[in-house]
């Protein structure tokens, strides 16, 4: 039989340091890719000369595809699933540049390519400190949205702390783009990711078509570093009770593409009960944290409804979150 080739997928915007680790330890790895198909997103940090300084750009298993602008994670995901797509890999595997697998992580995944069935295969992601990334996987309703669990999300991570100690690979509904590898087959049926997304939910969309072409298993002896290299933002006490993070205004563009993104997710795949209760309930949630806690009130309110009317009405203007930042009130 004739061993099924794969293709790493990476992208990377102006994270120099981080890429060059994520290269690294997929060509340590004990089995190789049969190519890297490393995306840059039009860094502005001299990343092209970076990398021909440090010989990357002459290693014939990497193929440098520079974009000429930023296009975020979804446009880069895109752009390397179609070319991996169309050189005729049998699966490519999709990372970030702030992504590490571990030395046997491919090897690993791979023991799994002849499962029946099978539309990817999802690495294991953990934080620095060793613990699972709850949500870079999901057990979810796949007519739902990944943050919409009706339960405690403590309960839902022992739930998944205990599959993942009792099963070496199981059926899981969701996988972040931080260690997913997604077979040829499924991509001819389901298509590419939705460069419209920019960035945030592109991964929850992509496994809510991949579902439709086979199970997605998670192989949880395959593991991948994610280094997360955002700032979370400040930690207050949410008014229920609870504790939870705001974001920085500096930020608040992501939370734009975030919402948006959601509330496009939720109208096209929730029923239309569970949407129209959805969007009324984090609408208004998201508008008393605005009030209680936030500073610039007016123009994160100005975001949040931006966001809700432009993912209704599916309007994918993505230079619209600098816009919003730049105008005056």
């Amino acid at each position: 039989m004739v061993e099924a080739t794969i293709a790493v997928v990476v992208v990377t915007y102006n994270r120099k340091k981080l890429l060059i680790e994520c290269l690294d330890a997929i060509l340590a790895g004990t089995r190789l890719p049969d190519k890297i198909i490393l995306v840059d997103n039009g860094s502005t940090d001299d990343t092209p000369n970076f990398l021909k300084a440090e010989g990357y750009l002459t290693n014939q298993l990497i193929d440098y595809i520079r974009l000429s602008e930023n296009t975020g994670g979804a446009g880069g995901f895109y752009q390397g699933v179609k070319y991996g797509y169309e050189a005729g890999y049998d699966w490519l595997w999709l990372m970030d540049d702030d992504a590490e697998p571990e030395i046997d992580a491919l090897e690993k995944l791979s023991q799994y390519l002849d499962e029946p069935n099978v539309s990817a295969l999802a690495n294991l992601k953990i934080d620095l400190e060793g613990e699972i990334l709850h949500p870079h996987l999901g057990f979810f309703d796949r007519q739902t949205h990944q943050n919409d669990f009706d339960f405690d999300i403590e309960i839902h991570k022992k739930i998944e702390d205990d599959l993942v100690k009792k099963h070496q690979a199981l059926e899981i509904a969701f996988s972040s783009f931080v260690g997913i590898l997604v077979s040829k087959k499924a991509i001819e049926e389901v298509g590419f990711p939705n460069q419209e997304f920019f960035i945030r939910g592109d991964d929850l969309e992509y496994c809510l078509r991949l579902n439709k072409a086979g199970k997605i298993l998670l192989v949880t002896n395959s593991v991948i570093l994610h280094k997360e290299a955002g700032d979370p933002g400040a930690i207050v006490k949410h008014f229920l009770g609870k504790i939870s993070y705001r974001t920085k205004y500096s930020r608040i563009w992501l939370t734009y593409f975030e919402t948006r993104n959601a509330i496009w997710l939720r109208k096209n795949y929730a029923s239309k009960t569970r949407f129209y209760f959805r969007t009324i309930k984090y609408y208004c949630r998201s508008l008393i944290a605005i009030l209680l806690f936030d500073d610039r009130k007016f123009k994160r309110l100005q975001f949040l409804t931006e966001a809700y009317q432009d993912g209704l009405k599916g309007y994918f203007d993505n230079n619209k979150p600098k816009i919003l930042y730049e105008e005056k009130l």
